[in-house]
């Protein structure tokens, strides 16, 4: 399990900054200087942002009576008279940090790539907001697109949810509970990328990944700490995904994830826990890859070959191209 060797070269710059103090680890800092420095590192891990025909700012209101900024991504411009389908996406950051604009190449590129509108979701963020408010915010997007898509040019019977590390595990949260309630419009697909499944427990790669690797075990505990109420919170299907059971006719998974991540035993768990359950899985182990190369298209290769593996599954789920 040797790291990607242009990774570890960056990983090398960062990791001799931290020696010298140059830069702190994200829970070494309060949330908003880590909010700071990830949207700041984003920029410079991304390749470079698609120029599309169509970006534009949404709100989406929630059950509490308060409105998500959301950003509607397309490569041409939406027609209600000839609807697009569209991927709602929920970006990571530990539930701490993150933003429509840490994620935003990201998103252009899958809207580029699959052919589809994508609609990004700034749902609310720890510790002002802690659980469950994030997976209500979540589930409060979905419902509220499934209602005004139409108006937007998008087609509401083809719709997919997408979401890296925790905005990974609001979409398997989402997913199951739309299958466990029978909901009358269901997405296409779910796409996992290095989710959080289980917030509870050790595993082997926390352990073998703790330090060194972009994401900290010491980070992710910080993370929990700041969005969980209390210990109980984390035992909480909605906190950890892995806990809850598997519905019948939950959404088609495509599971991408990377061989040195410190998640990397955790969602395998979940995709084999999935199957079990009679799911359908699609299981991508990248070599060599850390959490968080999906964005690190200007260091590796791999982002791209992820990105477009993620766009020929949207195309084929929910884009019929």
């Amino acid at each position: 399990m040797s790291l990607n060797p242009d990774i570890a070269a960056f990983l090398e710059l960062v990791n001799s900054g931290r020696a010298a103090g140059k830069n702190l680890a994200m829970h070494q800092l309060s949330p908003e200087q880590a909010r700071e420095q990830f949207d700041l590192s984003s920029q410079m891990m991304d390749a470079g942002a698609a120029d599309l025909d169509q970006v534009d700012s949404l709100e989406i209101p929630t059950r509490d009576g308060q409105r998500l900024a959301a950003r509607l991504y397309s490569a041409s411009p939406l027609s209600q008279a000839a609807p697009a389908p569209a991927l709602l996406y929920f970006h990571g950051g530990g539930y701490v940090v993150g933003s429509l604009d840490s994620h935003d190449s990201l998103c252009r590129a899958l809207a580029e790539l699959a052919g589809c509108a994508v609609v990004s979701v700034a749902y609310r963020l720890a510790p002002q907001w802690r659980f469950p408010t994030a997976a209500h915010d979540a589930e409060d997007a979905w419902h509220w697109l499934v209602a005004q898509g139409t108006g937007l040019g998008i087609d509401t019977r083809r719709l997919a949810l997408a979401g890296d590390s925790v905005g990974g595990s609001l979409v398997a949260v989402l997913a199951t509970q739309l299958a466990r309630e029978g909901a009358a419009v269901q997405p296409q697909l779910q796409v996992l990328i290095y989710p959080v499944t289980d917030a509870t427990r050790s595993t082997p790669s926390l352990e073998r990944y703790a330090s060194g690797y972009l994401l900290e075990t010491d980070t992710l505990q910080w993370f929990y700490g700041l969005y969980a109420r209390d210990h109980a919170d984390r035992q909480d299907p909605r906190f950890s995904p892995l806990l809850g059971a598997v519905p019948h006719d939950l959404a088609p998974t495509l599971m991408i994830l990377g061989e040195c991540d410190p998640l990397h035993d955790e969602c395998l768990a979940y995709v084999a826990q999935l199957r079990e359950g009679g799911a359908v899985v699609d299981l991508t182990v990248y070599p060599g890859m850390t959490h968080d190369f999906l964005r690190m298209g200007a260091i590796i290769d791999e982002a791209e070959e992820a990105q477009e593996q993620i766009a020929q599954a949207l195309r084929g789920g929910v884009s019929g191209r």
